[in-house]
């Protein structure tokens, strides 16, 4: 079983990664329902029903590190905007791009989750 810091270890040298086209390695989590709701929370009442800002966190909330410098999962409005920002066109294109060969897309995420 390990100790919870050889777990986290493990799971970040799981993690897929994907280059964008600006050279950056972005690792990438899949969420879990607890992770999507805590995102539902941050969003708030209003923004938890608007598809394409939720869509973007969840992209944005599927990093969790860029160039192996941890992302901490953004807990309110402000942090998902913030990395969305960093993560830019590039990265937000590169994480879609990842996650569409392996999962669903983020509206249809969002659907799921009853949005």
């Amino acid at each position: 079983m390990g100790t919870p810091s050889a777990r986290l270890i493990a799971a970040a040298q799981a993690a897929p990664t994907v280059t964008d086209t600006l050279g950056r390695r972005l690792a990438l989590r899949r969420l879990t329902a607890l992770d999507k709701l805590r995102l539902f929370k941050a969003a708030g009442p209003v923004l938890s029903h608007n598809q394409p800002w939720l869509g973007m966190a969840v992209l944005a909330a599927s990093v969790s590190a860029i160039d192996d410098i941890p992302v901490p999962q953004p807990a309110s409005e402000q942090q998902v905007e913030a990395l969305v920002g960093r993560l830019g066109d590039a990265g937000i294109a590169a994480v879609g791009a990842a996650l569409a060969e392996t999962t669903a897309t983020p509206a249809e995420v969002a659907a799921a989750a009853g949005n």
